[in-house]
């Protein structure tokens, strides 16, 4: 942007703030005069230019931040000149334009509302069965406490059904409206500063409306100026929240992260210590209160139970996934060097008094493989090698990456079956892997030890120790496989399969073909 560019914007954004000072100045010497002078004229004029102000502030920030949902700034807009007109009405003759002013309260409740849930509904995204369950709970709350202290009286006083039926209005749509807003602060960030300044707002209106709820049941009288100070306080707030830049962003969808849910708990312990004291100060309720306050008691406790079960079970599906992060490698799946060490602790019933076999299962090769294809290459291969391997086990073997290219089976077989298990796994690997880098062909080494569970996690050190050393002595003749106890008696390799009546895996030499890949075969 060059310099010439610029100076209109400066000026353009002075001239926002001069309006922003000036509706500020303007309000707060408006309340002062209320709270000193009850000259109503003077209180409509005063109402009238915070409004109007209020309505430029909101279009400067449509004009120059261009979100992409206006509507709920428009509606917000259309509710405070209905709040107002409703307010005016009102304040003219209480008596003579009484079912308008209701008319234009109402309407400007209804636009509110639905500005706020075009607001907060987008912000899921994706269903969330815990918010919506909590936000019920809130508004039962809510609910419970208008009916105890507001919505009763009004319907025990001696009015009109006509002015009964819309004084018991209000608290309705005051715990709809308090509803919305817990959800919308409890789901809010600290970067969302238009969105707290509308709850700021908003919870003005509330504060205000509850005056005239009180003020109509006689449970506690207000002076009419005093009424007026949170709507011209919750006027002024709502346009700076249009003035801020995080105005654009009102309603995009985003996840909600676990500690809102504790900051609506704290919402809903609210509404049960309200609920607890129902029996205090309702004493003296009638049938129908009484029949009122039980069901949304009931309510509001059926919601609890369920909130807690699915918070019992939540919890329980973490602990499961975290005790399965720890016990398996996220690679492959199999289980990692911690639970191999503990497996025959966990399952001891399993192998007592059964013969003991681990194999000790280490590529041939990767190194080279890895250092090639890079590794991303690398752990494809594991991966694939640790599927080859769990195909081939039993179901009640235990099989786990013991680090880097190597592999563990730790099953209950005797020496012959473990030999027949090794070269199983060996012809595992005569088939080339197919990965994104192309066929690659590798062979593995396996070292056995063979011993008995004696009941304590030395075993499993030593049949590591002894099929580790095992392995490394394959690997070294180029023997596929070889058992410990051969080693300890100084067995010399073999050279042949007479020599043992088995087949002896021998991987030839490699041979580079043009891609840059090796062969190798086993015979």
């Amino acid at each position: 942007m060059t310099v010439r560019e610029e100076q209109p914007t400066t000026i353009r954004y002075r001239l926002e703030m001069r309006w922003c000072t000036v509706l500020l100045v303007v309000t707060a010497i408006g309340i002062r005069v209320l709270l000193c002078l009850d000259i109503r004229p003077l209180s409509l004029l005063t109402m009238a230019a915070v409004v109007l102000g209020t309505l430029t502030m909101i279009c400067i920030g449509l004009r120059r931040y261009c979100p992409e949902r206006p509507l709920p700034w428009y509606l917000l807009s259309a509710s405070a000149v209905l709040f107002a007109v409703g307010t005016a009405t009102r304040e003219i003759d209480s008596h003579a334009l009484h079912p308008i002013d209701d008319l234009f309260t109402l309407a400007g409740y209804f636009g509110t509302g639905v500005a706020a849930a075009l607001w907060l509904w987008p912000r899921q995204a994706r269903p969330n069965y815990d918010l919506l369950l909590d936000s019920t709970l809130i508004g039962l709350g809510a609910l419970l406490a208008s009916w105890t202290f507001l919505i009763s009286p009004i319907l025990q006083s001696h009015d009109t059904a006509a002015n009964t039926l819309v004084a018991a209005t209000y608290p309705v749509l005051d715990a709809l409206l308090l509803t919305l807003v817990a959800h919308s602060m409890a789901t809010a960030t600290r970067s969302e500063t238009s969105l707290r300044l509308l709850h700021v707002g908003l919870i003005a209106v509330l504060i205000g409306d509850l005056g005239y709820s009180l003020d109509t049941v006689g449970r506690a009288p207000v002076a009419h100026e005093l009424l007026l100070v949170p709507l011209l306080v919750a006027y002024p707030i709502v346009g700076v929240a249009a003035l801020h830049p995080t105005m654009a962003s009102l309603g995009a969808p985003r996840r909600i992260h676990p500690h809102h849910s504790r900051q609506r708990a704290s919402f809903i312990a609210v509404a049960l210590i309200v609920a607890s004291l129902i029996p205090v100060v309702g004493s003296s309720l009638d049938t129908l209160d009484r029949v009122v306050v039980s069901s949304l008691c009931a309510l509001l406790l059926i919601g609890v139970l369920v909130r807690s079960e699915r918070a019992i079970v939540r919890s329980a599906r973490s602990e499961r996934r975290a005790q399965y992060q720890a016990d398996h490698d996220m690679l492959t799946g199999l289980l990692n060097r911690s639970a191999l060490l503990h497996a025959l602790n966990r399952n001891r019933e399993h192998w007592i008094e059964r013969p003991l076999c681990l194999l000790f299962i280490d590529l041939d090769g990767f190194k080279m493989v890895n250092d090639s294809y890079g590794h991303a290459v690398g752990d494809e291969l594991i991966a694939n090698a640790a599927s080859r391997i769990r195909h081939l086990i039993r179901r009640d073997d235990v099989v786990a990456r013991y680090g880097g290219d190597e592999f563990v089976v730790l099953a209950s077989l005797d020496r012959e079956e473990a030999a027949t298990l090794a070269e199983r796994l060996l012809g595992a690997f005569v088939r080339p892997f197919e990965l994104s880098a192309g066929e690659i062909p590798i062979t593995a080494s396996v070292g056995l030890a063979c011993g008995s569970a004696r009941g304590s996690d030395d075993t499993i050190y030593d049949l590591i120790r002894d099929a580790d050393s095992a392995m490394y002595h394959a690997k070294e003749y180029s023997l596929g496989y070889a058992f410990h106890d051969e080693l300890r008696h100084g067995a010399e390799p073999r050279n042949s399969t007479a020599d043992s009546g088995r087949r002896i895996w021998r991987p030839s030499g490699r041979s580079h073909n043009a891609s840059g890949k090796s062969a190798s075969t086993a015979v």
